[in-house]
């Protein structure tokens, strides 16, 4: 029996000629094989040939139907609502029982619509649903964003007196010491919208700190980190003119004292902190300590964004 050159399987190898070209080939396998030069190293993969995935993103929440305007037509059961008579339910009853008129005719259709203009009567008192207001005041330090102060304390109520008839809120927080934009309203609906961290209203800070701040602190911040366990993160952060103690932070969360409790959570005091954007408003044409009502325009983008 002649001698054959093989691997000791059975069957041998395949023989071929010392000049022969032939190579053989390799069982496809599941993965794909990289081209790749004979010195470089090939990158690792998970099993299956799949990249190795770092971050999953959660799928961003839908947001809600935009605001109707609460000046425009509405139903005859909110209406009486909003005049404080009783609650929708309680008005849906008063309706059927015939003692609601609107411009002197009774009115017993669910779902009738009404204007601001219209004469509405409840057992013949005339009613009167409350317009809503929305003052944009830039705060100034020193005084607290709340309605009243049991302590006897300044409030924001002390600037804007005179601005309408309207008893108004504010709409979120800002610390005493705190400076910058602040909206008071009586549309409780757009309020509680505004102060909802899941919408995601933009809020745009010029913070100034007593300590130079680091750019990989500022990269961090932008990354997120855990803060009272629960993950936080800026859209924004940069120096303000190259400035290492000034710095303009854009975030999206509404969580109580956040953008300070972010810097001292790096080791940084805040000596100064101004809110300059909220939402699609800014401080153009509002000085410190003055105020002014939203336009029909920026009530528009504020319903559709929120």
């Amino acid at each position: 029996m002649k001698n054959q050159k093989g691997s000791g399987r059975r069957g041998g190898a395949r023989r071929t000629k010392p000049e022969s070209k032939f190579v053989p080939k390799r069982k496809a396998s599941g993965r794909k094989l990289s081209q790749q030069g004979p010195n470089e190293k090939q990158k690792p993969t998970k099993k299956g040939g799949h990249k190795p995935s770092y971050s999953k993103r959660r799928k961003p929440a839908p947001k809600p139907q935009p605001l109707a305007d609460s000046n425009a037509p509405m139903r005859l059961n909110r209406f009486v609502a909003q005049a404080g008579i009783c609650s929708r339910r309680e008005a849906d009853v008063l309706i059927a029982a015939g003692v609601v008129s609107v411009n002197g005719e009774i009115i017993t259709e669910m779902g009738y619509r009404v204007q601001q203009t219209d004469k509405v009567q409840v057992e013949g008192d005339t009613i009167k649903a409350e317009t809503k207001r929305y003052v944009l005041l830039n705060k100034p330090k020193n005084f607290l964003a709340t309605a009243d102060d049991p302590g006897g304390r300044r409030t924001v109520m002390q600037l804007i007196k005179g601005a309408c008839k309207e008893r108004v809120y504010p709409v979120g927080r800002l610390d005493k010491d705190t400076t910058g934009l602040l909206l008071l309203t009586n549309d409780g609906e757009m309020a509680k919208r505004l102060s909802n961290p899941k919408m995601g209203v933009r809020n745009l800070y010029h913070a100034s700190t007593y300590e130079k701040v680091k750019k990989e602190h500022l990269l961090a911040m932008l990354e997120g980190f855990v803060l009272d366990d629960k993950f936080v993160r800026v859209e924004k952060a940069s120096f303000v003119k190259d400035d290492p103690r000034q710095i303009g932070v854009e975030i999206h969360s509404g969580r109580n004292r956040i953008v300070k409790r972010i810097f001292e959570h790096f080791g940084y005091r805040v000596t100064k902190l101004d809110r300059v954007v909220f939402g699609c408003l800014t401080k153009k044409d509002v000085p410190r300590g003055a105020w002014r009502h939203l336009t029909e325009q920026e009530l528009s983008i504020l319903r559709m964004t929120t």
